[in-house]
């Protein structure tokens, strides 16, 4: 995935780019400096804070490059602006009377026609969404014989640059420039970055199914492998405002919040059935939208970390800290899921909006055989805030008929017809801090005027949709069904009373203090995890078990969670995770009501 240089004149300054021009988004781009300090609320800018420097600019790093020597390899992620980080360091060797040498690694990609001969068997054929993932590297793009024979030029600085860069396996310096998954879409939406290989940008969907399936999974696997010998990362998503440090304070940094309390950097976006809870209850966003669907809390594949040194801040992505070390995150579960974060937390806002669609997940083997993912979508619904009349679409009726439901969704698809739904699927009223399983191939979805804390197995984009309120998108577009591949996935024998009695979560009182207590929330034995929640007066300490631990307060102001030597408030509706290496924590709370936390975690018989 490359960055498309077309539209910008890159012999002009950087300091004349207009960030907006390479995004299509209504959502800010996070400043390099935290000027606003610590507030209360929902901060959507949480960082960790380090005490080892990080630099901001061009000009630091090249008296960096400078003070190290030799010549150097650029690497990074797709969508990074080559060409505006080749022509801000030139310009300033330039004025240095230094002379450089550039090689763009992506003249030895293999023809285009060649990549996608090999990528096609990935790709799912006319699927508009889903292929497989490819279980090659990044390798397989490029001619290596041509660049085993690249060599630097001895009488300059030369620079080799661009995704794959280290392929050269020259003995000299990394710099990895990083740029975070929400801004790499922005940039795809606005016709700028390209698929790895690809001549031109492709339609946004198709391009970010690409990216999901073959692009990501062999920067992935690349960042990995380089991490170890990383001399210095940057943050590109300001590309004429880039921060940087050392690959050194990065990888202590990461060893350092393997034992701390963190929060991932949450993102958001509007959808076509979005409310207006997120808008009205969290500061700092963009309120000129027509409504927020989704906070992204931790969606590991698609989340980053902020590192913050003197008010300057840095992102890079949160799977490096499982590549850094996946057992200090991960404990007793990093076995079985290696360098995969197993569980997300994300937010779903109906409040004032719409149903989401009737849907479904696929099941283990057929996510496997047909996906390529190790796992699936095994979802919940915890109800952080509801309406009185907010509902949850959830399993069939007793006298569902499997062939007639099916015929009914075709003929709605066709002619565009509205469908009773409850004469199908039961709907159960949802009032704050109820818990609704949905294990994969249930029938669901959350009716309006929820706050719905997702809380599920990592894998986020395999969902079937089956009816959609006969509704386009924001775009005025309709929107894909998957009608077939739901009916592939079904459980019909979820209906009647077996909702009531095994998708219902029943939750009972496990353990108490003196003025807390801890709940336990029943999951679907399909769900690998378990779902906990804290309820506390003043204080309360617990155990990691060896285990991550994903947490939300749900209820109450904000508590202050201490790990080690290090305290951090959490305000209401943050996601934090506790590293399985913290071994022990407290939350004490920091408000006048009650509080309460929910926490997930793997089961340790699944693990």
């Amino acid at each position: 995935m490359t960055y498309k240089s077309l539209i910008f004149d890159t012999k002009k300054s950087t300091k004349q780019l207009n960030i907006e021009v390479l995004r299509n988004t209504d959502q800010f781009v996070m400043s390099a400096l935290n000027e606003t300090g610590t507030e209360s609320g929902y901060d959507i800018y949480p960082s960790f804070k380090i005490t080892q420097p990080i630099h901001s600019g061009y000009e630091s790093l090249g008296e960096h490059i400078i003070q190290i020597g030799g010549n150097f390899i650029l690497d990074g992620y797709g969508s990074v602006c080559w060409d505006i980080i080749k022509n801000s360091l030139t310009n300033f060797f330039n004025k240095k009377g230094i002379d450089t040498e550039w090689i763009s690694i992506e003249n030895y990609l293999k023809p285009e026609q060649e990549i996608d001969k090999l990528i096609a068997p990935y790709l799912g054929e006319d699927d508009p969404l889903f292929g497989k993932i490819y279980p090659g590297e990044i390798s397989d793009l490029y001619d290596t014989d041509s660049i085993a024979g690249l060599t630097p030029n001895n009488n300059s600085l030369t620079f080799v640059y661009g995704c794959g860069a280290a392929l050269v396996n020259w003995q000299c310096p990394v710099i990895y420039f990083d740029v975070p998954k929400n801004e790499i879409q922005f940039r795809s939406r606005a016709g700028n970055v390209r698929n790895l290989g690809a001549q031109s940008p492709n339609e946004p969907k198709a391009q970010y199914k690409r990216f999901y399936f073959i692009d990501w999974v062999v920067f992935n696997k690349h960042k990995q492998a380089l991490l170890p010998r990383l001399a210095i990362v940057v943050d590109e998503q300001r590309p004429d405002e880039i921060t940087w440090t050392t690959g050194e304070t990065l990888r202590d940094a990461l060893t350092d919040m393997s034992s701390k309390a963190f929060r991932a950097r949450p993102w958001f976006e509007p959808g076509v059935w979005g409310g207006q809870w997120i808008k009205k209850h969290i500061e700092g966003l963009n309120k000129d939208v027509i409504n927020y669907a989704w906070s992204f809390e931790l969606i590991a594949p698609e989340n980053g970390i902020v590192l913050e040194n003197n008010g300057i801040r840095l992102e890079v992505s949160i799977d490096n800290l499982l590549y850094n070390n996946n057992k200090l995150i991960l404990g007793k579960a990093a076995d079985r899921f290696g360098y995969k974060f197993p569980i997300r937390f994300d937010f779903l806002d109906t409040m004032d909006g719409d149903n989401l669609s009737l849907q479904c997940h696929p099941t283990v083997p057929y996510t496997k055989a047909n996906f390529g993912e190790d796992f699936t979508q095994d979802e919940t619904y915890y109800i952080l805030d509801a309406e009185e009349d907010a509902d949850v679409y959830l399993g069939f009726q007793e006298n569902i008929d499997k062939d007639a439901f099916k015929a009914v969704l075709e003929e709605s698809f066709n002619t565009s017809s509205p469908i009773d739904v409850e004469k199908y699927i039961q709907v159960f009223p949802a009032k704050k801090h109820d818990l609704f399983l949905i294990p994969n191939g249930t029938v669901h979805c959350s009716g309006k005027n929820n706050m719905v804390l997702e809380i599920s197995a990592t894998p986020y984009i395999f969902t079937f949709k089956m009816y959609d309120w006969v509704r386009p998108d924001l775009s005025g577009n309709p929107r894909t069904l998957n009608i077939d591949r739901a009916f592939d996935n079904l459980n019909f024998d979820r209906k009647g009373n077996v909702v009531t009695d095994t998708l219902i979560s029943k939750q009972t009182v496990v353990k108490k203090g003196a003025d807390w207590q801890l709940i336990n929330l029943s999951t679907h034995p399909e769900h690998f995890y378990n779902i906990e929640r804290f309820e506390f007066e003043t204080d309360v300490t617990d155990t990691t078990n060896d285990q991550c631990l994903i947490l939300s307060l749900v209820e109450g102001e904000s508590i202050i969670v201490k790990t080690g030597d290090l305290e951090q408030v959490i305000n209401y509706a943050e996601t934090f995770i506790i590293p399985a290496n913290t071994k022990t924590y407290s939350m004490r709370n920091n408000g006048s009501q009650k509080a309460k936390v929910v926490k997930a975690y793997v089961k340790d018989e699944c693990c």
